[in-house]
């Protein structure tokens, strides 16, 4: 009887022993390196987007005017304005960097694009936004939030233009109003 108690044991083990192996060399990636999530690691996982600007990047979208009901026109002259969270080569947090897109063509259509020699050698652009910044227009200056032009449009998908080597991201459209908009406090 005790005999079959330590085989008993003896093969629980063993199974034991061949589960962790089996899910421990899953993680394994051939270069002798522990792939996985170490718990007693100080390094955090790096989100997709961490070095935003590893090539050059492009930001493109619609500007329209809307008039009360009537059906919305684009709008020529207006300037978006892009605005990257940025850290510095040690990981902390610098002062946010913002630049211009070229004002819209008649078509309402804007280009913004950022190289990385733009950016100081000793900073990283994490996440950025874009945000209605001008309108040409005497009457149709009052921004709408319509996907989120004054709050901040995330740049979070993009695809990457071979030939230019360039990631391209898509916001908008966005729009202006002859009426003024309320203003949310947040509450």
């Amino acid at each position: 009887m005790a005999y079959l108690k330590f085989q008993c044991s003896f093969s629980a083990i063993s199974l034991l022993l061949l589960t962790i192996l089996v899910l421990s060399s899953a993680n394994y990636d051939g270069k002798y390196k522990y792939n996985g999530s170490n718990p007693y690691s100080d390094e955090k996982p790096k989100p997709e987007n961490d070095n935003i600007l590893s090539t050059t990047i492009a930001i493109q979208g619609m500007v329209y005017c809307k008039e009360g009901h009537d059906q919305p026109f684009p709008l020529e002259g207006a300037v978006v304005r892009i605005t990257c969270d940025a850290v510095d080569k040690v990981g902390f947090e610098t002062t946010p960097f913002s630049f211009l897109s070229e004002a819209t063509k008649g078509n309402g259509y804007f280009l913004a694009t950022l190289c990385p020699s733009e950016i100081s050698a000793n900073r990283k652009l994490t996440k950025c936004k874009a945000f209605l910044e001008l309108s040409p227009s005497d009457t149709c200056n009052d921004p709408m939030d319509v996907n989120n032009a004054v709050s901040g449009a995330l740049l979070s998908s993009h695809h990457f233009l071979e030939e230019k080597k360039m990631k391209m991201y898509t916001v908008g459209p966005f729009f202006f109003t002859t009426e003024p908009q309320p203003v949310s406090n947040g509450y």
